[in-house]
C-alpha cells in the first residue's frame, strides 16, 4: 500500500462511515518525507512530479538566507543548531530542519553589514553593568560626506535589547519559513520583538521540563 492523500478513507462530515467507492489515483498520491538534516554534507535530489514539475528534495543542509526585517536585510548565514520545534520536540533532538522551527544561526554575515552600515559595533559584552569597549570604530578613515550619513543613519536608531545581547554570543535565533523538503532551500528570519520573547520563554519551559526528567 502506497502513501496516500485522499479522504476516502476518513468518516463523512456527520460521522457516518464510508466505503471506499473506487481505488485509489494517481494523483493522491503521496511520498515519504524528507526529513532534511543538519549537515554540511550539503545533497540535494531532484523529484519529477505529476505534469512534469521538478521538486528540490533537501536532504541535508547547514546554509540559508535570513531576513533580518527591522533593519531590512537579508544575509546567507549558517544554520548552527535546531533548538525548538512546536509540533514535535524529537524533530529538535534529531536536527531536522522543517518549516516555523526554531533556529540558531551564525551572526557573523549580520555584524560585518551593521559596522559597515552604521560604522558602530554591535554586540559589546557588558561587564558590571557597562560596556567593555566603545561602540564607535574610530580607526578607519572617513570622508565628511561619508561621516554626515553615518551620523543621519544613527539619529535615533537604535538595536532592541534582546537582539544586542545575542550579538554578543554570535548566535541569533531565527525561523524557518521555507519548506526544505519541497523547495531544497532553508530560508527565514530573524526573530525580534514580541516573537522573540515568546519563543524565549517555550524554549526556556522546555529546558526547564527537560532538566526535571
Amino acid at each position: 500500500m502506497g502513501i496516500s492523500r485522499d479522504s476516502l478513507h476518513k468518516r463523512r462530515l456527520t460521522g457516518g462511515k464510508q466505503k471506499p467507492w473506487r481505488k485509489k489515483r494517481k494523483y493522491e498520491l503521496g511520498r515519504q518525507a524528507a526529513g532534511t538534516k543538519l549537515s554540511s554534507n550539503v545533497t540535494v535530489r531532484q523529484v519529477r512530479c505529476r505534469g512534469g514539475n521538478i521538486k528540490f528534495r533537501a536532504l541535508r543542509l547547514d546554509t540559508g538566507n535570513f531576513a533580518w526585517g527591522s533593519e531590512n536585510t537579508t544575509h546567507k548565514t549558517r544554520i548552527l543548531d535546531v533548538n525548538y520545534n512546536s509540533s514535535n520536540m524529537e524533530l529538535v533532538r534529531t536536527k531536522t530542519l522543517v518549516k516555523n522551527a526554531v533556529v540558531q544561526v551564525d551572526a557573523a554575515p549580520f555584524r560585518t553589514w551593521y559596522m559597515q552600515h552604521y560604522g558602530k559595533k554591535i554586540g559589546v559584552k557588558v561587564k558590571n553593568g557597562e560596556k567593555v569597549e566603545s561602540e564607535d570604530i574610530t580607526d578607519v578613515k572617513r570622508s565628511n560626506t561619508l561621516a554626515q550619513k553615518l551620523k543621519e543613519r544613527n539619529n535615533k536608531h537604535a538595536v532592541a535589547i534582546g537582539i544586542d545581547e545575542q550579538f554578543s554570543t554570535g548566535r541569533l535565533f531565527a525561523l524557518i519559513t521555507s519548506r526544505p523538503g519541497q523547495c531544497g532551500r532553508c530560508d527565514g528570519y530573524i526573530l525580534e520583538g514580541k516573537e522573540l520573547e515568546f519563543y524565549q520563554k517555550k524554549m526556556a519551559k522546555k529546558g526547564s521540563k527537560a532538566s526535571k526528567d
